[in-house]
């Protein structure tokens, strides 16, 4: 039984009652996922401003914190790295060519571990993952087993510096608030270096072996059983007169597509579904096997290897091959209609022999326009000219109905289309190419700009020549000026959802301390698990932090965390530093799930990993994290 001065401790107030239900509930919600992390930390903010724990003036300060500042300054210079091509010159010289897996593996992970020092960590695995890709299959080994080390190496990079992760700066902001500095650029480092050079080691030497090594969802894996074929729409038929919009709505039940048309000796990629058929069309229908004889009668047509003049010859049309590309026109294809298209009429249309048709593999990023849309709403056809033949989820394949799936972050699509049309969507849309072709032109005088200005950023702050929101903004801003970052993409590089939840989190966590709610779990912690010492307590700090960490968003994770670290330490008395770099490495240590950071969910589909196979490297990782960086911590930072 606590004793009746613990008891009285732990009396609570009705604003304190209120701040920790809101924080719970908000918890709640980011475990559910139901609602956008940005949307749940506005609500928790308005909240509490109704609830009268946060002032109506400043309810929106968050905005102008530095570490909000910051945190959008360095994506955008983080843009222009990515963009000028800056690291692709040291991809080649670092990376060995002929190397073993355990070489090739630790040259990739440090590669980039020492990018997400001083860039977002989510640009530096989109910047790789293609390298990574082409690296497993020189090493011979499932994609699976060098993405998910090439994740967790940028996640451990990314706590080596105070713009290496969003927590680090928030965590740097929350110190203000006790009466010290902010951290510095590199005061992260001593802790942080030793974590991520240990993780890193572990996983190139031992780690990547307990990947499981699921089977590659690359264009090879796309085998769904579905037929390419041509069908010719002959006089008389049903379908003539009729859009392919009438066509592909009456297709839904079977699950088939329409993917290309042929007319007058002129093949059209991906003809718009305002297109009106004629007889004498060749249409390129993929549909499931067991489909493929309802979908020729049902729209009465024929398959052109029995209509075509030269059909003797015995070519075989009908292949069960869903990489197929769109077939071509041969002599006689014509139906007798010798005028031109109507104006309008000729999107994607090329000469069969001039028009370059790939396939192309792309991976959602994070936070691209695609999530939460189909193919249908996105217009594919008709702004771009491409189709999307098939989408790979957790490793499940199916091109059923694939127009109206909704596409997800991690979703990889396999895309058919001219190069640069795909290149273009990719570009638009946020996502990453996982073939060798780069969609990026690299420009030496732009790379080396970029990589001075954010040289000059990071000394500027590293040096306290400048606060850190001052520096990068100058960089950004210099940026704009010498054109390494396009002025309309300044503000397509900033993750919004991001700067929102942290905006909003900052007066919620002020709350936190106002009113006491933090003291208040901090005295729990204290009282009834760690028992007044030290020690015990900064293992349940991080421990706590961790574990937020894998079913949350990492930045909302510090927010929460950083007044209940600075309330324990109070309570015993002792500095805060060494809790709140407690917090700094657990909200970087989300390892166990898909969903804990961007570059676990990036891998999901390239990888075709399931929910339940990240704990199996994950789980060792955050024990040696552990191991590593607590007597770290108190070497460094002392209690």
């Amino acid at each position: 039984m606590p004793d009746r001065a613990v008891l009285e401790s732990l009396v609570v107030t009705p604003e304190q009652m209120l701040v920790v239900g809101i924080l719970a509930a908000s918890m709640g919600l980011f475990l559910w996922g139901r609602w956008r992390h940005d949307m749940v930390a506005v609500g928790a903010l308005l909240a509490c401003v109704l609830g009268g724990v946060v002032l109506p003036a400043d309810a929106f300060s968050g905005f102008g914190h530095p570490a909000v500042i910051t945190v959008a300054c360095v994506l955008v210079l983080s843009r222009g790295l990515q963009t000028s091509g800056a690291v692709d010159g040291l991809v080649r010289v670092v990376l060995p060519a002929r190397a073993g897996r355990v070489a090739s593996l630790l040259a990739l992970l440090g590669l980039g571990a020492l990018l997400s020092g001083f860039m977002n960590n989510v640009g530096a695995m989109a910047l790789l993952m293609p390298v990574a890709i082409q690296l497993a299959r020189r090493l011979e080994l499932a994609p699976g087993q060098v993405l998910m080390p090439l994740a967790f190496g940028t996640i451990l990079g990314g706590m080596t510096t105070l713009i290496g992760t969003p927590p680090n700066m928030i965590v740097s902001g929350f110190r203000a608030q006790v009466g010290e500095a902010s951290f510095g650029m590199f005061d992260f480092a001593p802790v942080g270096l030793a974590v991520a050079v240990a993780g890193v080691v572990f996983v190139a030497w031992v780690g990547w072996r307990l990947v499981p090594a699921r089977r590659q969802t690359g264009m090879e894996g796309f085998d769904s059983g579905a037929y390419m074929t041509e069908a010719r729409l002959t006089e008389g038929s049903a379908s003539e007169g009729k859009t392919l919009g009438d066509l592909e709505r009456a297709l839904d039940e079977t699950g088939a597509q329409i993917v290309g048309l042929v007319r007058n000796d002129t093949r059209i990629v991906a003809p718009s579904p305002s297109r009106r058929l004629r007889a004498g069309d060749i249409l390129v229908i993929e549909a499931e096997a067991e489909a493929l004889a309802g979908v020729l009668s049902g729209l009465q047509l024929k398959l052109e290897e029995s209509v075509r003049p030269d059909a003797a010859a015995g070519a075989e049309t009908l292949g069960k091959d869903a990489g197929a590309g769109p077939a071509s026109t041969r002599p006689g294809d014509g139906g007798g209609h010798d005028q031109a298209d109507a104006p309008g009429d000729q999107e994607g249309a090329s000469r069969p022999e001039a028009a370059e048709v790939v396939l192309q593999e792309l991976v959602v990023l994070p936070g691209s326009s695609l999530c939460g849309r189909s193919a249908s709403d996105i217009l594919l056809r008709t702004r771009y000219g491409i189709n999307l033949l098939a989408l790979s989820r957790q490793g499940r394949r199916s091109t059923t109905r694939l127009r109206d799936t909704v596409l997800a972050s991690g979703d990889l699509l396999l895309m058919q289309g001219p190069p640069d049309a795909i290149g273009q969507f990719a570009s638009d849309n946020a996502c990453v190419p996982l073939a060798e072709r780069e969609l990026r032109i690299p420009s030496l005088r732009k790379a080396w700009t970029a990589s001075i200005i954010m040289v000059l950023a990071v000394g500027g702050a590293a040096l306290g020549l400048l606060p850190a929101s001052i520096a990068f903004a100058l960089g950004v801003l210099a940026s704009m000026v010498l054109r390494t970052v396009p002025v309309r993409a300044v503000y397509e590089a900033i993750d919004w959802p991001v700067i929102v939840l942290l905006a909003a989190l900052i007066p919620v966590a002020g709350a936190m301390a106002s009113t006491g709610a933090a003291d208040l779990i901090a005295r729990v912690i204290l009282d009834h698990l760690a028992q007044g010492h030290a020690v015990t307590a900064l293992v349940l700090i991080l421990l706590v932090t961790m574990f937020l960490s894998d079913l949350m968003n990492n930045a909302a994770t510090a927010a929460v965390m950083c007044p209940i670290a600075i309330g324990t330490a109070s309570g015993l008395g002792v500095g805060a530093d060494a809790f709140l770099m407690a917090v700094a490495i657990g909200a970087s240590c989300a390892f166990l799930t898909p969903i804990g950071h961007q570059n676990n969910t990036l891998i999901l589909g390239p990888g075709g990993f399931r929910f339940g196979d990240y704990w199996r490297l994950g789980l060792p990782l955050e024990l040696l994290v552990v191991l590593v960086s607590v007597p770290t911590l108190l070497v460094v930072w002392p209690l």
